[in-house]
């Protein structure tokens, strides 16, 4: 991938524990399809600070939470976890385990054809893969906002690098020829009350997105409020896409 097109993804472990806690509350039910069992040996890819994995391991299970983001590994590890810094596009695991989740990170895996070879090398035969992120149609009505303030400002957004939100078709098209077989793929609405605003999703979720456009630091709270304006409303139009698969062998 060139590095035009490399992931937005840019995370402060703290920021996100205070503006995005709702991310893994919200994550019940993807952990309910994975069905974590004792004894179990699970790969949370995308494990952010370990708020979901600490709710696998309750369940009895062994995990491994990777993530690229040397921040979120840094507080996971900072709650006992077992936790590291792996991209997962590269990950380096075979055959080790049982069930593999993700929750809210595979929209910003780009490469997501080696995402999915990755993970099904890393399973066992017939382990599985649940999780959801987002889907098609995710947070379009802020997404357009913020890139329609951007060019108001001379900005460009860097559109080439844009998140993966995919239908259940785009998403099955990466993860059966890399070896899974689907028991449940859906996009599911999923409305969103944000609590710390629109101005707190501009300045966490797409700092990323803002360093690529080039936004300084100083002019980025001011950009937030005028974004906040245009969106009038602090409910995001969240769609996730949930799924479980299973490896084919």
């Amino acid at each position: 991938m060139s590095e035009a097109a490399a992931s937005t993804s840019s995370w402060d472990a703290a920021a996100y524990a205070r503006v995005g806690s709702y991310v893994p509350a919200l994550g019940g039910a993807a952990l309910r399809l994975l069905d974590p069992r004792p004894g179990e040996r699970i790969l949370d890819v995308g494990c952010g600070d370990g708020a979901l994995t600490e709710q696998i391991i309750a369940a009895g299970a062994e995990v491994v939470g990777v993530d690229k983001s040397e921040s979120m590994v840094a507080a996971a590890i900072a709650r006992g976890l077992d936790a590291r810094v792996v991209d997962a596009a590269d990950l380096p695991f075979k055959a080790e385990f049982d069930a593999a989740f993700s929750n809210a990170s595979l929209h910003w895996m780009l490469d997501k054809d080696e995402v999915a070879s990755g993970l099904a090398r890393a399973l066992r035969p017939e382990g599985r893969f649940a999780g959801e992120f987002g889907g098609a149609g995710n947070l379009q009505r802020l997404r357009t906002a913020l890139d329609e303030e951007l060019l108001s400002r001379g900005y460009r957004p860097p559109v080439e690098a844009a998140n993966w939100y995919p239908t259940t078709a785009e998403f099955l098209a990466v993860y059966e020829p890399a070896g899974f077989r689907a028991y449940s793929v859906q996009l599911i609405p999923r409305p969103t009350a944000l609590e710390h605003g629109v101005e707190g999703w501009v300045t966490v979720f797409r700092a990323g997105w803002l360093d690529r456009a080039g936004v300084p630091q100083d002019e980025r709270a001011d950009l937030a409020r005028a974004v906040a304006a245009r969106v009038g409303s602090d409910n995001a139009d969240y769609v996730r896409l949930r799924f479980l698969l299973r490896k084919a062998d």
